[in-house]
């Protein structure tokens, strides 16, 4: 998962999580509101009737009565005012019932005592609950409304900001990671970041992919010189080798050494030359490309190494639609690719075994040619490492040099085709090269 995706599903799942803790704590709090609200109000009330009475005196609310009550017309709000006994004190806020006109109300009365002309009186103000409560509702409406849009807009901004912060990651690894084929082709210049972090991380990547680059440049140099030189001294000892064999003098068991030692120098000549043609694709030299029949190559092919099937009495099935063209495909590199799958076909399969060769046509609409045989199949732990150098495809023979499907990878990678393996001991081996650039035939 990309780090955007995670710093988006993080932020806006936190964000998530704070408006359902408000949603669930929202009726508190708004009921919470309400009661401190309701309870300045209250204060402020007796503030002015306080201010009345020591204006106008007792008189003002009493005229001429004991004590003194209003109620408002829908009952939701009430004054009171009485005489009470000079020892009596209170001063509290709490929800109380009262019965007006039969009717059992329920109120939040705020009750205090005072004293005026040395009498003792208490004063109640009251407001109904459901009048306090009448309002929550379109509170709690109003408050999730803003808490989303300000939760969408602070979502908003941080994705915006995170968009901006990792932009230079994000372009650090396209320009650096992805879709990099070896030798590294990148652009030197560093990517434009105020972020420490990533200025490190960016130079980091270019100063590796340059010294991977020249140690890789380097091995293909000696590679390929050495491949080269050691062509000279193999051709001077093998010409050397001939001429002792044409002598008379010779005895049969000294010309039967020096034919050992032929074969020996001719397995060495087999390994310089696909080293060399290994070096000559990875250097890119084999410019020309053209318009290549399957078809056409893989008869060339099976006529050439026919004898070899009869040898192992081997059956070849052979099912390649006439009218594929592959494009921008070098001819010789490709008949040296299927050259090399077919050969190792042959090679590892079994006595009486068989070889199909067959295409088919991908989802994706691309072209796949599959080789497979009926032979001694390649191990789990194996099959990772079939394309390295010099390793066998299966050590229990004694032949095979671990270059042929080297080649093979190396003219797969200079194509930018695509190469999938699939084999299992014992019941045979599954090769298929996939090409994207192909065509019918007119």
């Amino acid at each position: 998962m990309k780090l955007s995706t995670k710093l988006t599903l993080f932020i806006t799942g936190s964000k998530l999580a704070i408006v359902l803790l408000f949603i669930i704590t929202l009726p508190f709090l708004v009921e919470q509101i309400a009661s401190q609200f309701t309870n300045y109000t209250l204060k402020q009330q007796r503030k002015q009737v306080l201010k009345n009475i020591n204006k106008n005196g007792i008189a003002y609310y009493l005229q001429g009565d004991e004590s003194y009550g209003s109620y408002t017309m829908l009952k939701e709000e009430f004054v009171a005012l009485l005489p009470v006994d000079k020892d009596f004190k209170t001063d509290t806020i709490k929800d109380a019932q009262r019965i007006v006109e039969n009717d059992t109300l329920s109120y939040r009365i705020l009750s205090e005592t005072f004293k005026f002309k040395n009498e003792n009186y208490l004063l109640e103000i009251g407001k109904t609950s459901a009048s306090i409560n009448q309002y929550n509702k379109q509170l709690q409406q109003f408050a999730s409304y803003v808490l989303v849009i300000l939760i969408l807009l602070s979502i908003i901004i941080d994705l915006t900001f995170i968009r901006m912060v990792i932009k230079p990651l994000s372009k650090i690894i396209k320009t650096r990671l992805i879709n990099r084929k070896f030798p590294f082709k990148f652009d030197d210049h560093p990517v434009k970041t105020s972020t420490t972090d990533f200025k490190y991380l960016d130079e980091s990547l270019a100063l590796l992919m340059n010294q991977i680059n020249e140690a890789f440049y380097k091995e293909r140099e000696f590679t390929s010189n050495a491949s080269h030189e050691i062509m000279t001294p193999i051709s001077i000892l093998q010409h050397k080798m001939e001429n002792l064999l044409a002598e008379e003098e010779l005895t049969e068991s000294a010309a039967l050494a020096i034919i050992e030692m032929m074969k020996t120098l001719n397995r060495l000549k087999k390994i310089s030359n696909s080293l060399l043609l290994i070096a000559r694709i990875e250097n890119q030299q084999y410019h020309d490309k053209e318009e290549v029949k399957p078809l056409d190559l893989f008869n060339l092919i099976i006529e050439e190494i026919s004898h070899r099937l009869e040898e192992k009495n081997l059956n070849i099935q052979i099912k390649i639609n006439k009218d594929v063209v592959l494009r921008d495909i070098n001819k010789d590199l490709l008949y040296q690719l299927i050259f090399n799958l077919v050969h190792n076909a042959i090679k590892f399969n079994r006595e009486g075994g068989s070889i199909s060769i067959s295409d088919n046509f991908t989802t994706t609409g691309e072209y796949e040619i599959n080789v497979s045989d009926t032979g001694m199949g390649i191990s789990a732990e194996q099959l990772p490492h079939i394309f390295d150098r010099f390793i066998k495809s299966n050590a229990a023979e004694n032949y095979g040099y671990g270059l042929g499907l080297t080649i093979v990878k190396s003219i797969v990678d200079y194509h930018h085709l695509n190469i999938k393996v699939e084999s299992k001991l014992n019941e045979g081996t599954a090769f298929k090269v996939v090409f994207s650039n192909w065509k019918k035939a007119q």
